[in-house]
């Protein structure tokens, strides 16, 4: 059996209970070593084989799993984050049910979670936005057409970009081409709740600008959004004329 973790956003006390009791128990630990954090193998125990899978190829990180199968070894594979996001994952997958090895997946807090909880922000404010694009800019790997920056940018809702900290004049251009505003807020969110973790707030216009002097190209999600502003709506699910199957309405 493979159990697919996913480590949690940073912070080692932000990963799951299950995917705790998964780590302890686990005979093989596969981690993601570019980005979880290495805290987290301390709850491993002392005889659990543990590979970084950072310099392995996937034909190498599949081999450690299938003889780990063969020999009757409980296996976690700790990704970042959730693995459901840019976990690369079901390619393991597939190659997993070819082989004829079992699976499951224990979901983890993403980053643009751990993000929104560092900014002290809500992503879906009313009559600001009720959407949350979650994107990245291309790179080596390609974003098909159709889901351009300036395509989503046109929807004018909230925007987590991941993996593109080290591309924000283009992404800056681009959200402007797409018609968000220059004075639209924004914030890069570095290591979001490790220790290390740096929060810098801007505009789409001076995105480049602040991740420059401020030595950020890599580790650092995006948010993008009028989520980041002073202007809202209060929620009708807390007024007290909104009548609930659990409260009736004060029209007093």
């Amino acid at each position: 059996m493979v159990d697919f973790v996913g480590a949690g956003c940073g912070a080692a006390d932000l990963i799951t209970l299950r995917g705790l009791r998964l780590i302890k128990s686990a005979d093989v630990i596969i981690y993601a070593g570019s980005l979880v954090n290495p805290e987290l193998l301390e709850y491993a125990s002392p005889e659990c084989e543990i590979y970084n899978s950072a310099v392995m190829t996937l034909e190498e990180i599949i081999a450690v799993m299938a003889d780990a199968d063969k020999a009757g070894k409980r296996i976690v594979r700790l990704h970042t984050g959730d693995p459901s996001l840019y976990g690369a994952i079901r390619e393991q997958m597939d190659r997993l049910s070819e082989l004829g090895i079992s699976f499951n997946v224990c979901p983890g807090v993403s980053s643009f979670c751990g993000a929104a909880a560092s900014l002290k922000a809500e992503y879906t404010l009313p009559e600001v936005s009720q959407t949350v694009i979650i994107t990245r800019m291309a790179g080596r790997t390609a974003v098909p057409e159709k889901e351009s920056v300036e395509s989503l940018a046109a929807h004018g809702a909230t925007m987590i970009i991941f993996l593109s900290a080290g591309m924000t004049k283009e992404l800056s251009e681009r959200l402007l081409s797409g018609g968000y505003s220059p004075d639209t807020p924004a914030a890069i969110v570095y290591k979001a709740t490790w220790d290390d973790e740096k929060i810098f707030r801007c505009t789409v216009a001076t995105l480049a600008e602040t991740a420059s002097s401020n030595g950020i190209n890599k580790t650092a999600l995006i948010t993008v959004g009028g989520f980041l502003g002073d202007k809202y709506a209060l929620s009708k699910l807390y007024d007290k004329a909104f009548e609930t199957g659990f409260r009736k309405a004060d029209l007093t």
